[in-house]
């Protein structure tokens, strides 16, 4: 599986919300899936705008999976590996790519977010700002992006 992201991601965030945290869980429950969730209950993901994400190679072991049988959100998996590669929320203009797939070095955490739904005991690492919601921050930067897909077309 081959996925390739083209320029500078929209933002690097790491999710705290009970969806992702129970996502991450029946990911990991594939027989032979890497670790998705961390151990603060966090997911890690680098969010790009969808006109800068391609499949290049694989395509066909793409598998998708749901909470919910309609819900407007699905992550996906190389089947091959069970790993995940990205959620998409398909109302989105963006696709949120998991961090761990990253090949070399990924980019900094830039914010944790939904605090709110950690573990009791989980303790946060203090490399960026914490927020129990989605900040403006990170609105902000969807909302620029969209606009930047916009011009771009």
């Amino acid at each position: 599986m081959t996925l390739e992201v083209v320029g500078r991601p929209i933002l690097t965030s790491v999710c705290y919300c009970d969806e992702c945290q129970r996502a991450g869980h029946q990911l990991e429950a594939l027989p032979g899936a890497p670790r998705v969730v961390g151990a603060d209950g966090g997911t890690e993901y680098v969010l790009y705008p969808k006109d800068r994400v391609a499949v290049v190679q694989g395509k066909d072991r793409l598998q998708d999976h749901r909470l919910e049988g309609e819900a407007f959100t699905k992550r996906v998996v190389a089947s091959c590996c069970q790993s995940p590669l990205y959620l998409e929320y398909e109302k989105g203009h963006w696709f949120t790519v998991y961090r761990q797939r990253w090949i070399g070095p990924p980019p900094p955490i830039q914010m944790r977010i939904q605090i709110q739904d950690k573990p009791a005991d989980a303790v946060l690492p203090q490399d960026a700002p914490a927020f129990r919601g989605f900040p403006l921050r990170f609105v902000a930067r969807l909302l620029g992006s969209r606009i930047g897909m916009l011009l771009r077309r």
